[in-house]
């Protein structure tokens, strides 16, 4: 009988959920209300369905007036219904009238079950009053840290500071981690940065890892010049001991990073990168942290920092890294693609491709215009052009390449097929001192004929482009260019997420006739007169 009940409460619960607020709210909560005892028993999930809909839709004044009707529900005859609303109110928002009505309730409950999920709650929104409530007997207690993290959280909420310099450094190691594949290309960005600062020097390089030692005063500011890592991250220590790792998270060095580049209360949360979900370790590690300094507080609440417990053998280490809501070497994007590129790796191509003054630069499937804005960055581009058979992918890369900021650089986007270059005003054979693009890889748009669609990509790089003009790209099948003209220079083999691909660098060269003549191959002057 139990079972069966459950089983049409869930059935219920699945239904509401599909409904929007308005009508959850006229049909649903009015029916409800009107009910007879019993009945408002067997519909109790309308609450849960609020709760969900409303804080998932509602507007700032539905939200109100669902948690004056949720309040009103906490002093219901039933315990079953109470419990449904202290459930629902941490979902709509609750503050601090919200609060006191839960520990109102909590002092007077004489059932067992409802002061858990009374406690479940008041983790969760609990503030100044419910630590008064919990006195001394909570001091270090998991949800003392809790609504410490709260109320730090709200009252002295926190942000990463760029500009501030790290001066005491001793023993600190910087990870920059990005895709395998990569890390030669950040190792030679960071080296031919810090040539004349001398402000870092490289120590180690492995598979999407490049790390770096720092040899002067730096702030985080200096380290997101580099533009072709991932994420960054402070290495603090490392032990073979578990029960230590506390006592790295709140280390003299760990203090002074997280002090120097916080505005705000120092809030993080904890993650183990290989060993996927940790709850038990994440509680035992919080609350030791919080035992050793309570100023340092685990919350998963846009929390300014992830501390990573990386293990490799028996050995664990303790890794800081900087979160930000907007990563602040890409302020330009505005928007995305689907499959739009990793901007490290859009900045990784254009640091491959070199910089060339008066560079006229195409992107035959530009996407949000990525590999475009980052070449600009470094300068020494003329115009650049780029296609895609998207018009909302042209839309959002005219928008990002405004957000850039880049107005003594000529952009013309067009929404067309690569192959229809010819049609774009000066776009024309021999013109294109770079082609720099991310094609479509086949994985999660089915491409009917890609290697049909590579090999004339192929054949329209190479007829764009100058003698010494360069083609890089991310090449998602293991074929060569059928262009003679085109010469590869490098070529590795990078981490697409979950899959492998090979970026690749050509250069093309004069075909001599002869007479000594430059020419075309026959399918190169058929693309580019078709027109």
């Amino acid at each position: 009988m139990k079972s069966a009940q459950k089983n049409a409460g869930k059935e219920l619960y699945r239904q509401l959920r599909d409904l929007s607020c308005t009508q959850l709210w006229e049909q649903e909560v009015a029916r409800f209300d009107r009910a007879a005892p019993q009945e408002r028993i067997e519909r109790v999930g309308v609450i849960r369905a609020v709760g969900v809909v409303f804080a998932e839709s509602g507007t700032p004044q539905q939200r109100e007036i669902v948690k004056t009707w949720l309040r009103e529900l906490l002093h219901d005859p039933s315990e079953k219904i109470r419990r449904y609303a202290i459930a629902a109110l941490p979902k709509i928002g609750a503050g601090i009238v919200e609060e006191a009505e839960l520990l109102s309730l909590l002092r007077t409950t004489g059932f067992d079950r409802e002061k858990k999920f009374l406690g479940q709650a008041l983790e969760k929104i609990g503030g100044k009053a419910t630590l008064e409530h919990l006195g001394p007997d909570s001091a270090g207690s998991q949800i003392e840290q809790k609504l410490r993290a709260s109320l730090a959280h709200y009252e002295n909420p926190s942000e990463i500071r760029m500009d501030r310099p790290l001066s005491d450094f001793a023993g600190l190691k910087i990870q920059l981690r990005g895709r395998r594949g990569l890390e030669e290309i950040v190792r030679t960005e960071v080296e031919e940065s810090v040539r004349n600062t001398r402000s870092f020097r490289i120590a180690d390089v492995w598979d999407g890892l490049v790390t770096i030692i720092p040899l002067a005063p730096f702030t985080l500011g200096d380290l997101y010049k580099f533009r072709c890592f991932g994420t960054v991250g402070f290495d603090v220590g490392g032990t073979a001991n578990f029960d230590q790792l506390a006592s790295l998270i709140v280390s003299p060095l760990s203090r002074r990073i997280l002090e120097t580049f916080t505005n705000g209360s120092l809030r993080y949360r904890l993650d183990f990168p290989a060993r996927g979900h940790q709850r038990g370790a994440v509680k035992a590690l919080a609350n030791r942290v919080y035992t050793l300094c309570p100023s340092v507080l685990n919350s998963a609440q846009n929390a300014p920092w992830t501390i990573s417990i990386n293990s490799r053998g028996k050995e664990y280490s303790v890794e800081l890294s900087p979160r930000h809501s907007v990563d602040p070497r890409f302020y330009y994007r505005q928007q995305d693609v689907p499959a739009a590129s990793h901007p490290p790796l859009a900045a990784c191509m254009a640091r491959l491709a070199g910089r060339m003054n008066d560079e006229v630069v195409w992107d035959p499937f530009c996407g949000s215009g990525l590999e475009l804005i980052e070449r600009a960055l470094l300068g020494g581009v003329k115009r650049l052009y780029g296609t895609d058979r998207s018009e909302e992918a042209i839309s959002i890369a005219e928008r990002n390449f405004a957000g850039a900021d880049l107005a003594s650089v000529a952009a013309k986007f067009v929404c067309c097929d690569f192959r229809d270059f010819a049609k774009i005003e000066k776009l024309e054979a021999a013109s294109v001192t770079l082609v720099i693009s991310n094609p479509p890889m086949g994985k999660r748009v089915h491409i009917p004929n890609l290697r049909g669609l590579m090999d004339d990509f192929f054949t329209a790089a190479a007829a764009v482009l100058r003698p010494g003009g360069r083609l890089v790209f991310a090449n998602p099948l293991r074929m060569d260019s059928p262009q003679r003209s085109l010469k590869l220079q490098s070529r590795r083999v990078i981490d697409f997420g979950g899959f492998d691909c090979r970026l690749e660098l050509y250069t093309k060269m004069a075909q001599v006739s002869p007479h000594g003549a430059t020419r075309a191959t026959s399918k190169q002057a058929a693309i580019s007169s078709k027109f």
